[in-house]
Formats: structure tokens, C-alpha cells, sequence
């Protein structure tokens, strides 16, 4: 039997946030072996989300040059970008028709559709050699491992431990590590205090001392259920996060702090990427 999903969904919901999620688990769960017959057969699949068909396209190359196939999702308001050869293509907001989707949705429920899963943010470009270092880290990863940014959110507060996080950034998850987050209630999505799996009203009030940010039920997987992280340094990639955090003369759009944050124009307008290729030695991608 086919679960329904409603009509009228929280724009939240397609960015990944527990906050009055409404949408049936067993719905996800049936969308995601729809997901899983895409990547029958891929090894080493790395999301790559298009926000931009030139970002996007340069990341799949990125991608392909170290022997990893790009598996492309899109924000609904951008649309698939031109997908290489070799590279593949998901629609994962086919069934759900969110005004728009980030890739924390998908990630979530990796262990659904597929043994391992690189991913990392679409406004992230990196040099060949740290492309390298990043594959061999990923593809070292044993089954309920996974590989993320740790995040202590500066000096303002290094010290404050409930705001530190897992970043997504950039990373790897593995089907063990993604299932074990799922059931013990934790995983990448904002308010991991509401997921569904925790169930005791005492644990929920433990973790609604922490932030709300993605990635910090990550950290706490790790360090409440014995989980295992490996370390991606924020220093191998945070000059290649074309951000906000690395441009100080940075003009956000409105909505920035949203759900409905415009990223797609937002990076566009503040990165030249000819430019930023050429720093990373990757311009010859571009093409």
C-alpha cells in the first residue's frame, strides 16, 4: 500500500529540519528504493547539487578526475544542470514537489539507497590534489564509518560544545553509519531533538540543550553512541567555500537566513567562477 503524502508541506521540510515534519516515514522510505535502482551497480557515488549549471558541471568533473561518479541532484527552482557522461542524474523532489529541496534530504536517508555516499556543498570547489586526499580518505571508510567537517563555530564559541557540529560541508557517509544515526534518532537534519526515533520525552529535553543546526546530532551520535568520525581538516577546504564565511564584501539575498534562501543567485553574483577555477588550478575543467 502506497502512503500518502499531504498537500500543504512546510518549506522547512525540503531543507531537512524535523520542526513539524508531516511527511510519512514509509513514503521516504518507498521514494528512496526508486533512488536505490539509479545507483545499481556505482561504487563510489558523490552527491553533487546543482545550484548552478557551471558550478555544477566543474564539481562533476571534479568529481570524475579522482575515479568517483557525480550523482546530480538540483534545487527545484534551477532544474537539472547539464549532466556529463558518466555522471547521473536524480530527481529527488519528483515525489514530493517541495518549493525547494537541499541536499540534506537525500543525505539523510543514504543508508536507504546506497552502500556509501560523498557528498559536499555545491559552492565548494577544490584543487586536484586535495580532490585525491578526499577520495582516499572516503574510500578507506569501513561499513558504519563516515568522514565530516567538525565545526566549533569560531572563537566566539569554541567553548559553547552544544553549538559545535559536524559539518556538511563536505564528507562521506557509509550505509552502517547512516542507518545506526537514523534509528538512534540523530542524523543531519536541523532539530534533531524531534526526530522521530527519539521517543522518551527525557531525551528529548537532553538534546533540546544543543543548537538546532544541522550536523549537531552527528557530533552527538558520535559521542553518545559510539559513533565513528573520521576528520576532514576545515583547513584542506575552507579556502575553496565560496561563501559568505570567505568574502567579506558578500551581498546576501533576501530571504538569506530562510528556508527559501536564494543560493543559486547569491552565488552567482558573488563568485567569478573562471576566477575561483583559475586559483584552484582547475580552469581546464571548466570545459
Amino acid at each position: 500500500m502506497t502512503a500518502s503524502i499531504p498537500n500543504i508541506i512546510d518549506p522547512k521540510n525540503g531543507t531537512g529540519n524535523w520542526a513539524d515534519f508531516k511527511i510519512p516515514l514509509e513514503y521516504i522510505f518507498e521514494v528512496a528504493a526508486k533512488w536505490k535502482e539509479s545507483v545499481a551497480g556505482v561504487d563510489k557515488p558523490w552527491l553533487c547539487w546543482n545550484v548552478s549549471p557551471q558550478w555544477c558541471q566543474l564539481q562533476q568533473r571534479l568529481v570524475q578526475s579522482v575515479g568517483w561518479t557525480p550523482i546530480v541532484g538540483f534545487d527545484p527552482r534551477v532544474g537539472p544542470p547539464p549532466i556529463l557522461s558518466k555522471s547521473i542524474l536524480i530527481d529527488f523532489n519528483e515525489r514530493f514537489r517541495f518549493p525547494v529541496m537541499w541536499p540534506h534530504f537525500p543525505l539523510e536517508f543514504a543508508f536507504l539507497w546506497t552502500d556509501r555516499l560523498a557528498f559536499w556543498h555545491a559552492d565548494l570547489v577544490c584543487a586536484l590534489p586535495v580532490m585525491e586526499q578526499l577520495a582516499k580518505t572516503y574510500e578507506s571508510l569501513e561499513d558504519g564509518q563516515m568522514a565530516a567537517v567538525l565545526d566549533k563555530g569560531g572563537r566566539r564559541n569554541y567553548l559553547n560544545v552544544k553549538t559545535h557540529r559536524f559539518w556538511e560541508l563536505c564528507g562521506c557517509t557509509t550505509q552502517g553509519a547512516s542507518e545506526h544515526q537514523f534509528y538512534s534518532g540523530t542524523g543531519w537534519w536541523r532539530n534533531f531533538s524531534l526526530h522521530p526515533k527519539c521517543r522518551l520525552s527525557t531525551e528529548r529535553r537532553r538534546r533540546q540543550k544543543y543548537s538546532y543546526d544541522s550536523g549537531v546530532g552527528i557530533l552527538y551520535w558520535r559521542n553518545n553512541y559510539n559513533g565513528s568520525v573520521v576528520p576532514v581538516s576545515i583547513n584542506l577546504i575552507k579556502d575553496g567555500h565560496c561563501s559568505e564565511i570567505m568574502s567579506k564584501e558578500y551581498e546576501c539575498a533576501s530571504g538569506h537566513l530562510t528556508a527559501l534562501r536564494d543560493l543559486p543567485n547569491e552565488l552567482e553574483a558573488n563568485y567569478n567562477i573562471q576566477e575561483v577555477a583559475r586559483r584552484f588550478g582547475v580552469e581546464h575543467l571548466l570545459y
